[in-house]
């Protein structure tokens, strides 16, 4: 028998963080029909980003994989709020990762895998999505990465 997500995160040692509370005019998560779509996630500590600035000038590729994975786990808690469990989940379809770095750098997929990573490992084959990851100028509050995710519920 496969494991549920919940049961999954437990067998990994995997504690959700707190859901996350807007800072703007939106909603963490919308969800429509057997949709849900995650609004952009960044991981903060204490108020302030982790690993803040730009990847390949202030922040080294396993510490931005390391915000990546952080955001998805926050997508994770932001789903878990309000669909009440991540067992509702039932395939991840797309993950979009932005990563706020120098214009030369080249490595937003290897970033990327941070997050989807992850989300193979909570949900097997169902955690592989579609995905896109993407330099971008800059990120709220600088952070290095942020994370959306759209799934399908039950």
């Amino acid at each position: 028998m496969v494991p549920t997500p919940g049961a999954r995160l437990a067998e990994l040692g995997i504690e959700l963080p707190p859901p996350p509370r807007p800072a703007g005019t939106y909603s963490p998560v919308v969800v429509h029909g057997d949709r849900a779509w995650v609004s952009g996630q960044i991981v903060l500590r204490g108020g302030t980003p982790l690993h803040p600035g730009l990847v390949d000038r202030d922040v080294s590729v396993a510490q931005a994989q390391e915000a990546a994975r952080g955001a998805a786990l926050q997508a994770l808690s932001a789903l878990a709020a309000e669909l009440g469990s991540v067992d509702r989940i039932r395939r991840v379809l797309r993950v979009a990762v932005y990563v706020a770095s120098v214009p030369t750098f080249g490595q937003q997929h290897v970033v990327g895998n941070g997050a989807t990573d992850l989300l193979v490992s909570v949900f097997g084959e169902a955690g592989r999505p579609a995905r896109v990851a993407m330099g971008v100028a800059a990120l709220p509050l600088n952070a290095p990465v942020e994370v959306e995710v759209t799934v399908a519920v039950a």
